[in-house]
């Protein structure tokens, strides 16, 4: 008989959480760079969670903004870019080519073959003239250096062009050349978002060209990537990774395989970790709190949550699309929920007080008070708000 797979138990799976998503004490990174490197992604879709992701993981939070704003526009160290399940994030500028090719190339190609199919039922030009808009948009973009969609159609009036969508359907509505364009070049890899308009929460950006990358083979950039994440979030179920990746459950399979990944035994049932990795993890020597923005990768990192999250949390903590709101963890689980007032206060909510105690509330009340003081004057509304969030922030 061969020998049994290695038990990982619920609370190793929280120590591991603790440390290696820089969230215990003695975990935090020193810049925004090793906070992306340690979680692969961060996401991206709401501006907001990328600062307060990165302020939560950090030894000195304190210049979490500026420090996350000069390596994503200024030193161009982090990459703000579509990648798994069609979803921006912010990766590690050195990730860009093994993200095109492990995931981007393949939703691409649906993107764009949509595209034309969409602009061809509505009468619409054909791939040949969006093809030519693309490169002149492109040029343009090229000797701007970073511009908005309303500027680049100064150069190429041919994106202000419109076309039906859905005709006839109760989703029906009018799309823009440059918003469907655009979009698609950012999923091709070809452009990313650039600084926003305004303060570092809007959600109005500039696009940028692409960082120059390299081809890779998809099937060796799909093994790159799963190593990588497996490495932050190990151990993980095959459900698990397909839903991170996004990827067929064959090429979850073939990339397992290809960087020699061991099984281990869950609550679940079998799950998988990096080579080398099957050794006990002991937990952080002093117990932690934080307080994590919505869609934060750690809250959003795996399908089946149970292990951090009691299944009675959900209705409060997500909306109905399954995205998650502002967390409030403690020792590896989310505990509660949290929110900003208009008046600039962090308020908070335990949803599962007897698993908490005085030293959890006396933890996540020193965490509401740094979060406060880093935000000062500005203003945060997540992009998609949950119910939990929406009656805190009343």
């Amino acid at each position: 008989m061969g020998q049994p797979h290695r038990y990982v138990d619920v609370a190793e799976r929280r120590a591991r959480l603790a440390l290696r998503h820089r969230l215990a004490a003695g975990a935090r990174a020193a810049g925004p760079e090793e906070v992306a490197t340690s979680l692969v992604a961060l996401h991206g879709t709401d501006p907001a969670t990328v600062y307060l992701g990165v302020a939560a993981r950090l030894a000195d939070p304190v210049e979490a903004v500026p420090r996350t704003e000069r390596a994503l526009y200024e030193d161009r160290t982090l990459v703000r870019m579509h990648g798994m399940r069609h979803t921006v994030f912010v990766f590690p500028a050195e990730l860009t080519a093994v993200v095109h090719a492990s995931t981007g190339i393949a939703v691409a190609a649906r993107a764009r073959s949509q595209l034309i199919k969409d602009m061809a039922a509505a009468g619409a030009p054909d791939a040949a003239w969006l093809k030519e808009v693309e490169e002149s948009a492109l040029a343009a973009l090229a000797r701007r250096g970073q511009a908005t969609a309303a500027e680049l159609a100064e150069d190429e009036p041919r994106l202000r062009e419109q076309f039906a969508y859905a005709p006839g359907k109760s989703y029906e509505g009018v799309h823009t050349v440059s918003s469907r364009l655009l979009r698609l070049l950012g999923v091709e890899g070809k452009v990313v978002r650039g600084r926003p308009l305004g303060s570092w929460t809007s959600t109005q950006f500039r696009w940028a060209l692409a960082p120059a990358h390299p081809e890779l083979d998809v099937a060796d950039a799909q093994t790159d990537l799963l190593r990588r994440w497996l490495a932050a979030c190990g151990p993980a179920t095959e459900a698990d990774l397909k839903w991170w990746t996004g990827w067929r459950v064959t090429e979850v399979r073939r990339a397992l395989a290809a960087m020699g990944a061991q099984e281990v035994s869950l609550d679940e049932g079998t799950g998988y970790v990096v080579a080398g990795d099957t050794g006990p993890v002991a937990a952080p020597r002093e117990p932690w709190a934080a307080l994590l923005p919505a869609l934060d990768p750690t809250a959003m990192g795996w399908q089946q949550r149970d292990w951090y999250l009691a299944p009675e949390l959900r209705p409060a903590l997500f909306d109905r699309s399954g995205n998650v709101g502002p967390t409030v963890w403690w020792n590896g689980r989310v505990v509660g929920g949290w929110a900003q007032r208009p008046d600039g206060e962090i308020a908070w909510r335990l949803l599962e007080p007897e698993n908490a105690g005085r030293e959890a509330e006396s933890a996540v009340t020193e965490q509401a008070r740094l979060l406060q003081d880093l935000l000062g004057p500005t203003r945060v509304t997540p992009r998609f708000r949950t119910p939990l969030e929406k009656e805190l922030a009343a």
